[in-house]
C-alpha cells in the first residue's frame, strides 16, 4: 500500500479530529456545517469549516479511503504545497457551486470533504487518465478517464433529479476546482494530454450548457 506523504497524513488527521469533535459536540456541529441562511447573512467561514466535517463515521471513512488512494499521484507529479492548493481550492468550489445552486434554499446543509477528495481525484486522473480502477459495481478495470467522464455525468443526473441526501453539486464543483487547478498548475500538459483534457471537460460543458438553456431543473 502506499507510503502516504506528510501532508497528506495532515489532511487526513484535520478531517478525522474535527469530524469526531463534531460527532461528540452537536453545537460545534452546528455552527461549522454548510447552511445557505447562515453563508448569505455573513457566516462564511463554514464555506471551509463544512468540508472538515462528515454526518457520520461511515461518510469519514469513505471520504479518507478515497483521498488516501488518489492523493499520491497528485502529491508526486504536484508537489506537497500544490496538493493543498488544489485540495483547497476544490472544497471551495464544490461549496460555491452547492451555495449557488441552492442559494434561495436557506434550510439547505451540508457537510464533508466529497467536493475536496473529487476535486483530489479528478486531478489525479488528469496527471494520469490512463489509470487502471475497479470499482464495486464494475469488475473489470476501466481508464481513469472514462471513470472521471461517467462519474461527472451521474453527477449532473444527481443534480437534475435530486437523487438521495447527497451533495452532487459539490462534487461537480469540485471536480471542476481539481480540473482548472491542476491545468494552471501544470500548463504542459496542454501539450502532452491535450486529448484526455479535452475529454474530461466534456461533463463541464454539458452542466454549463444545461444551466444556460435552463434545462438543469
Amino acid at each position: 500500500m502506499f507510503n502516504l506523504d506528510v501532508v497528506t497524513i495532515v489532511v487526513i488527521a484535520a478531517n478525522v479530529i474535527f469530524s469526531i469533535k463534531g460527532f461528540d459536540d452537536h453545537s460545534f456541529f452546528e455552527t461549522y456545517k454548510f447552511n445557505v441562511g447562515k453563508i448569505i447573512r455573513g457566516e462564511q467561514v463554514r464555506m471551509f469549516s463544512s468540508g472538515f466535517l462528515h454526518v457520520d463515521t461511515t461518510h469519514l471513512l469513505f471520504n479518507m479511503f478515497t483521498l488516501y488512494f488518489f492523493a499520491n499521484t497528485v502529491v508526486n507529479q504536484l508537489r506537497p504545497l500544490n496538493f493543498i492548493v488544489i485540495y483547497i481550492a476544490s472544497l471551495i468550489f464544490g461549496n460555491l457551486l452547492s451555495l449557488y445552486f441552492h442559494k434561495h434554499e436557506y434550510w439547505y446543509n451540508a457537510v464533508g470533504a466529497s467536493g475536496a477528495v473529487t476535486g483530489v481525484l479528478y486531478s489525479a486522473i488528469i496527471l494520469d487518465p490512463e489509470m487502471s480502477l475497479i470499482m464495486f459495481f464494475i469488475p473489470v478495470p476501466i481508464p481513469g478517464y472514462i471513470f472521471g467522464i461517467g462519474y461527472l455525468l451521474y453527477s449532473i443526473y444527481g443534480i437534475k433529479k435530486r437523487i438521495g441526501n447527497i451533495g452532487h453539486d459539490a462534487h461537480f464543483g469540485g471536480a471542476v476546482g481539481g480540473y482548472f487547478v491542476t491545468l494552471i498548475l501544470m500548463p504542459s500538459l496542454f501539450k502532452t494530454d491535450l486529448g484526455h483534457i479535452a475529454l474530461l471537460a466534456i461533463p463541464i460543458i454539458i452542466l454549463f450548457v444545461l444551466y444556460k438553456t435552463g434545462k438543469l431543473h
